[in-house]
Order: structure tokens, then sequence, then C-alpha cells
């Protein structure tokens, strides 16, 4: 939420300074924010994965809401009539144009309660096609750097493993096409993306999987009988432990216990020095789990290709570990039942 607040402001900010910058380009007596804008930047800042938010929607959708209250006031229609004909013809122009921003209907409402003789089609190229970009360039930047993905590309980008196959859990699922397909004779395209359905989907199987098994939780599939290793474990002593016991994942305790961080196998192929331990070789990024967190939770973890295993932690205490193979006998004997 604080993201979002933080993004919408600075958006606003930022893009009120760039129509000024522009306006000094191109002539016009000054930078001009309009009130709809706030609603795009409620869009792109707080619900960036919605096809309402996405860049295309945002300038094309306003530009031609603008186009179409500039196109209705020459007719010299009573006010009321001016804005119920303006924001119709905005809605079934973007429809029309698949560029969907509820925010252009509020452009093409201002529009027609404010009809200026002055106001040439110009207008809806700058400010407000203009000003939607200048908003849509900063909610990009700023959504990138706080972790959010802007514009949203559907389907996903390449897969975890960077090739062209569905990740894992995905590829005995509906493809995106069948899923764009779905929302499209539900119309539901302008609310819901196909990966975010995707998504949503794969969240719903993994909870009905989890049930079949009948509650079982991190504790019960655990490994209990846990080899972990010290931070300062040097890179030959590693390299006899993974070799030796066959696993692809160490945790990293201090003396008492206390998890540290995952060692995986992957991080002994990454450039180190010959006297590097543990320390600068182990991951502290990655999720842990409680022994009461049910199979759901754990399945979307070690489904996506992010963890090999998922430590288990009560308190700071390392409790045992959930490896891929823990999941895959867990889920064996829930099938053979």
């Amino acid at each position: 939420m604080v993201r979002a607040a933080i993004g919408a402001g600075l958006g606003l900010l930022l893009t009120g300074l760039l129509t000024l910058l522009l306006a000094g380009r191109i002539g016009s007596p000054a930078g001009v924010l309009f009130a709809p804008l706030g609603a795009s930047a409620f869009l792109i800042f707080a619900v960036p994965n919605s096809p309402l938010a996405q860049p295309w929607s945002a300038v094309v959708g306003n530009g031609l809401s603008a186009l179409a209250a500039l196109a209705i006031a020459p007719l010299g229609l009573d006010p009321a009539a001016a804005v119920a004909l303006s924001v119709a013809a905005a809605v079934l122009l973007m429809m029309a144009a698949r560029a969907m921003h509820p925010p252009g209907g509020a452009v093409a409402l201002l529009l027609a309660l404010n009809p200026d003789p002055a106001h040439g089609l110009g207008l809806a190229l700058y400010p407000v096609a203009a000003a939607t970009a200048c908003l849509v360039l900063v909610g990009a930047l700023y959504n990138r750097a706080t972790g959010r993905k802007y514009p949203f590309r559907q389907p996903a980008e390449a897969g975890t493993h960077q090739t062209r196959d569905r990740a894992p859990d995905r590829r005995l699922g509906l493809s995106a096409e069948d899923l764009g397909r779905i929302l499209a004779d539900l119309r539901l395209a302008a609310n819901i993306g196909p990966e975010d359905l995707a998504r949503l989907i794969g969240a719903a199987e993994a909870e009905a999987t989890a049930r079949h098994v009948g509650g079982l939780t991190a504790a019960d599939v655990m490994s209990r009988d846990v080899i972990s290793i010290r931070p300062d474990t040097g890179l030959a002593d590693l390299t006899r432990l993974f070799l030796g016991h066959g696993f692809k994942t160490l945790p990293v305790t201090d003396e008492s216990g206390r998890y540290l961080g995952l060692l995986s196998q992957q991080g002994l192929l990454a450039p180190h020095g010959g006297e590097a331990t543990a320390r600068e070789m182990m991951r502290t990024d990655l999720r842990a789990a409680g022994p009461a967190m049910p199979l759901a939770p754990l399945l979307a973890l070690l489904a996506d290709g992010g963890q090999q295993a998922v430590p288990v932690v009560e308190g700071d205490r390392l409790a045992g570990i959930v490896s891929r193979t823990d999941m895959i006998g867990a889920l064996a004997f829930a099938l053979s039942r």
C-alpha cells in the first residue's frame, strides 16, 4: 500500500515536471495535469498487472476519449446531452481499439463539461496523451525499481531456466492461448490477463492437491536428520559433502543450530576464490517454512524452480528440511491411498 501511494504521488509530480518541459519544447504556454490523470495513476501504481493499466490502454484510451469529446463539442448540444454522447463515444472507441481505460470516460466528461472553442484536436495529443505517456514512463521505471512488473507482459516471459519450456507446474494445464480464448468467451479479458489467470488456477490446483493429501504439514514430510554446515566450511569440504551424500542443498547454521541460509550445488558452480566458504556462497533470500505450514504453499515454492528445498525452522532454529524428493514421496503416498 505504501509502495503504491508513494508511486502515485511521485508519478504525478514527475509527470507535471515532464509536461512543463514538453510544453517548452512545443511552444505551449504551460504543462497541464488534468483530473482523470489521478485515476490513471491509481491503476498504474496500485494495480500494474491489470489489463486496464497497461500502456496501450492508458495512453490510447485517454487520447481517444479526448478525441471523442472534441468531436462532439462543435455540435452545440445541451451540456447533459453532450456529456452523455461524449462518454458513450469514448467507451465505443476504447472498446473498438482494445484500449479500455476507465479514466478515459472521465476525460471525455471533463472536456464535454468545459467546451472551449480554443480546444483543437491537438488537445488530445497534448496534454492528454502526452501527460498519460509521461505517467506511464514514470510508472514503468518506478514499478520495476520496486519489484513489480510493468508493463505486464502476457503471457509470461522466459521460464526459470531461460528456456522455452513452460514452468513444470504449468505443462499439463491450459496454454496461454487457451486461457486467452476462455477470457474472451466470458468477456473478462478487460479484468484479468491470461498470466494472472494461470497463476490463479495454479494456486487453486495446489490448494486442492494439498487438501487431497489429508492436511499434511511441513512437519509431517520434512527430513529431520539434517546434515548442516557451518558458515566457515571451505570449498573442499563442501564438495565432499555434496558428493558423499548426494544432496542438492545443504542448510547453513551456526554452532547453536540457528538457521543462516541455504547452499545449493549451483552455488558451488559460481566463480569463487580457492578460499571461498559457505558464507560467501549461501543464499539468505530463500523462503523458509514453519512446521505447521500446509503443503499447498510448500508445493508452490518447490514447483516454480526457485528453490530445491525449503528449510523448516522453529523460531530461528533449524528443525528440518523439505526437499523436492520429500514432496514427491508425500504426493506418491497420498495418491496410492
